[in-house]
């Protein structure tokens, strides 16, 4: 038997690696290359993005506090711009000046996440970013109680990636966990977000500059309030397997069963009229893990004033509360 080596040739140390290439990961991956860093980003499927693209919630939230305020800057801004840089979608008219005039309107748009996905490998790749895409990450390498780096696995073997800093951006703190971090788990409703397509919406959309009217998602299930969710089926935390497993059947079977009923309203020619075009890659849990940090936020502190502020965040929800992020 040949025995075939496991050990990745560009196995390396960095300044940085930044675990899931999620919008927040590629914020620090871009903040960080900028500043000089020798940067690793690593995905471990083969787009980035995160829920954003693969999870297809294609709506960038405000990034205002919806009384015509700018609360949120910098790389969250320009990532905002990335999103529309290849595809629909548009900066509401009153945030197209300096100073922005957006009373009315939230500082905020669709878009199209294959676009999108585009706008980021341009400005990671700019940025000299060392993006290790279908790369999964086993566990932490730890030195005491330090992430050191982490042990990768992808069609070379297994691989491992030192550096001097360790960011988890993955969405469910799988590394803080892994290396003994303290964590908390929230609950999941069943959902799924879906882009369909239908002759009625193309003809509509053949009058609009726009083709953003083209990108038809569809919603069911679970709100973020749990609305929706099966009576009777308890909450999904999304940190085991099986979980994961059933709550994406779970979601494309309430889908499935949407077609059928709409199909047996509208007859054999439904299925040609209207039909989904896109589904999820990812499972789209919003409230997984999160790592327990020295100081956290809560509900009704908004307007606290912070000393460890490192910025500010609106509500997407409502307009009028803003949150010092510590």
């Amino acid at each position: 038997m040949t025995h075939h080596p496991t050990t990745d040739a560009r196995s390396c140390a960095y300044d940085l690696l930044i675990a899931g290439a999620g919008v927040a990961g590629i914020a620090a991956a871009l903040e960080a290359a900028r500043a000089g860093l020798d940067v690793a980003l690593v995905e471990k499927t083969v787009l980035v993005g995160g829920l954003a693209t693969t999870g297809l919630i294609n709506i960038y939230l405000p990034l205002c506090d919806g009384r015509g305020h700018q609360v949120i800057f910098g790389i969250a801004e320009e990532l905002l711009h990335l999103s529309i840089k290849y595809g629909p979608g548009d900066v509401p008219p009153g945030w197209r000046d300096s100073p922005a005039k957006g009373e009315g309107q939230r500082y905020r748009t669709p878009f199209n996440p294959a676009s999108f996905i585009l706008a980021l490998d341009e400005a990671l790749e700019e940025a000299g970013v060392d993006l290790w895409l279908d790369t999964l990450i086993t566990r932490p390498l730890l030195e005491g109680d330090r992430v050191a780096g982490v042990v990768v696995e992808n069609k070379s073997g297994s691989a491992t990636l030192r550096a001097k800093c360790v960011i988890d951006a993955t969405g469910d703190g799988d590394l803080a966990h892994r290396a003994g971090a303290p964590c908390a788990e929230g609950d999941n409703w069943l959902c799924i977000w879906a882009l369909q397509s239908s002759l009625e919406r193309a003809q509509r959309a053949v009058a609009d500059p726009d083709g953003v009217s083209l990108l038809d998602r569809l919603n069911l299930g679970g709100s973020p309030g749990g609305a929706g969710h099966p009576e009777g089926l308890p909450p999904f935390r999304g940190t085991e397997g099986r979980q994961v497993t059933e709550f994406i059947l779970g979601g494309r079977r309430m889908l499935r069963d949407h077609y059928v009923e709409r199909q047996a309203l509208g007859g054999v020619n439904d299925r040609r009229q209207l039909f989904p075009v896109t589904l999820p890659s990812m499972a789209q849990f919003r409230t997984t893990r999160r790592i327990l940090g020295r100081e956290g936020m809560a509900g009704g502190e908004e307007g606290r004033y912070r000393d460890t502020s490192i910025g500010l965040t609106g509500d997407w929800r409502k307009a009028g509360p803003i949150w010092e992020i510590p």
